[in-house]
């Protein structure tokens, strides 16, 4: 065996869930996942549920996903193992595990991740600020034009 199996390296995963799932399905999913990675001497550091949220393009009938986000430590062959799980669950519509660097501590990759969502909803926000400021301005011009 390699010695760079013998070693954990952290990950991150993005997991996308029928939204008909229920909290039971979900469950099961994430109690089977955490026990693929302890057998891999690895451990779960964090899960996060971002909810029902629109897709942009449909995944076969499916307008709607439940995203997960979860990051852990494991030896690479988990990675393996938790995606033949899931591609045989019919609740999970789409994953995707990426290795995270490993000269950033998990703490710290998601402390910098959580910052770059809240600033990117920030943006959000203000783009849409100003799209409403511009549909105001319209229709007040379209007013005084009458």
């Amino acid at each position: 065996m390699e010695k760079s199996h013998e070693f954990k390296k952290p990950y991150e995963a993005v997991i996308l869930m029928h939204p008909d799932s229920t909290l039971e399905d979900q469950k099961e999913l994430f109690k089977k996942n955490k026990e693929i990675i302890k057998g891999f001497k690895g451990s779960m550091h964090s899960l996060e549920t971002w909810g029902k949220r629109t897709l942009a393009n449909m995944i076969g009938k499916s307008k709607k996903a439940i995203y997960f986000h979860t990051t852990f430590e494991a030896q690479p062959a988990a990675i393996a193992e938790l995606e033949r799980t899931m591609r045989i669950n019919d609740k999970v519509i789409r994953f995707m595990h990426t290795k995270i660097d490993t000269r950033v501590s998990l703490p710290k990759f998601l402390e910098q991740f959580k910052k770059g969502l809240q600033e990117t909803a920030q943006r959000e926000r203000e783009r849409e600020a100003k799209v409403q400021a511009k549909r105001a301005a319209m229709a007040a011009a379209r007013e005084m034009g009458e």
